[in-house]
């Protein structure tokens, strides 16, 4: 019995080492970004205008080496598009994004400052199209996939810019192509 009360408290103090080590290497981070957006308006919302420019704010965790997940959230302005009266009259249009990204980077150079990175994901894209007293809501879960790079200014601060596709699906809404730039501030 004394046995195996010394090999079960062995166990819990390597593993509860393990779990404190594995927790130092998660690195939390921070950051901001400006947005343009390139929209594919179809049905009712075709003569809608088709570009943006937003902004989004992110926190992300470096899950272990070279990969991390990142939650965002961004919100486009409303855009109008002034059309004749016979033709419905001024059409707005906004939409606003939230869901989570798996990043997956790759380091280049000897001091590994500059990585290329890749990253797929989904979101939920709240979209509002209104022309002539008449609103159109929309809430749909979209796929994501870009490539982009990141530049590491210091141990805790990096930019970075994202080229991205955004598949949403919607009957007004077919996808968005969409870059971004911004910077990250890391733990």
């Amino acid at each position: 019995m004394k046995k195996t009360l010394l090999l079960a408290s062995v166990a819990c103090l390597i593993s509860a080492n393990a779990s404190a080590e594995m927790m130092q290497d998660l690195k939390p981070y921070v950051g901001i970004d400006y947005v343009y957006d390139n929209a594919d308006f179809k049905g009712a919302a075709s003569e809608a205008k088709d570009n943006y420019n937003s902004g989004s704010i992110n926190a992300g965790i470096e899950l272990m080496d070279y990969v991390s997940l990142e939650a965002f959230y961004q919100m486009a302005g409303e855009r109008k598009a002034h059309l004749p009266v016979s033709e419905g009259g001024e059409l707005k249009s906004s939409f606003d994004a939230y869901g989570l990204d798996l990043y997956g980077y790759l380091p280049l150079g000897c001091e590994q400052k500059f990585s290329l990175l890749a990253t797929t994901g989904m979101a939920v894209y709240d979209t509002e199209i209104k022309q002539g007293g008449h609103k159109i809501d929309k809430s749909r879960i979209g796929y994501r996939v870009g490539g982009g790079a990141q530049y590491n200014l210091t141990d805790h601060i990096a930019a970075r810019v994202v080229g991205r596709y955004s598949y949403v699906g919607t009957r007004d809404l077919n996808h968005l192509a969409e870059v971004t730039a911004g910077i990250r501030y890391t733990f």
